[in-house]
């Protein structure tokens, strides 16, 4: 969808990336504020990703629930928005910062994948964007070539209000997204896929060993200013870092269609 200006040309949509983070972990509780390189999670990944050209906007989707309040004080001090909304309805927390902050495309971005960049993110977007005419939803998840953690998925207002409005699943609108990529013969969908297939590398943040192993690759740079195919290299110099939580196994949607 574009927004039109009266006898001008094309107005570029407005695009609002929503990370939604929260305190409960059932793996490793209070995973977001933890500490990387002298940051909370929360903060590395907001000071990566606020570098993206593409994004005119960034909000915080956290819970309505107390103990959730940590993140909203946090953010506050990052100079960002931060909306508190359903615990389980993820979809309708979504819908309703999107609501909030006039969104035309909305991103939707997890705070347990600190290894996300702005540029990867600018990518994706931009493919969205592109889209002549535009997707309904683009994803970097479904083709199942990038490492597990480099999660973007960017799509129409007006795709997530219809799931919204739509969406009888429960355990979908945990998720936010299913019920739109469940349905391809409504949605246009494309899935990205990286140039080489990297699925069996495990970059997300649910366990004490994946934090080990984000720590490493923060540690190995000392910076927070490096891009995922930094991390691809470092890793084909390293391989024995991938061993530090190899063997997790990742939770999954199981619900049924």
């Amino acid at each position: 969808m574009q927004k039109m200006k009266i006898g001008a040309k094309t107005e570029k949509p407005k695009v609002v990336a929503i990370l939604q983070a929260r305190m409960a972990s059932t793996r490793l509780p209070n995973k977001v504020l933890t500490d990387i390189m002298g940051q909370p999670m929360l903060g590395l990944i907001i000071a990566r990703l606020r570098q993206a050209q593409l994004v005119d906007e960034f909000v915080i989707a956290t819970t309505d629930l107390p103990e959730d309040q940590q993140i909203e004080d946090y953010v506050s001090t990052c100079g960002l928005a931060c909306f508190r909304g359903s615990r389980d309805d993820l979809t309708d927390r979504y819908f309703r910062a999107a609501t909030t902050y006039h969104a035309d495309v909305v991103v939707r971005l997890t705070a347990d994948n600190p290894l996300i960049d702005a540029g990867f993110l600018d990518w994706a977007v931009s493919e969205h964007l592109a889209g002549m005419p535009s997707y309904d939803y683009v994803d970097t998840v479904h083709s199942k070539t990038f490492p597990l953690g480099m999660s973007v998925e960017v799509m129409e207002f007006t795709a997530l209000k219809t799931a919204w409005n739509e969406d009888a699943n429960k355990a979908w609108r945990e998720h936010c997204t299913p019920f739109i990529y469940y349905h391809p013969e409504r949605f246009r969908l494309r899935h990205l896929s990286a140039p080489d297939n990297y699925a069996y590398m495990r970059w997300t943040v649910d366990t004490p060993e994946d934090l080990a192993f984000v720590r490493q690759i923060y540690e190995h740079f000392g910076h927070p200013h490096f891009n995922w195919r930094d991390v691809i290299a470092s890793l084909a110099l390293h391989p024995e870092w991938s061993d530090i939580n190899r063997n997790i196994v990742q939770k999954t949607l199981t619900a049924e269609k």
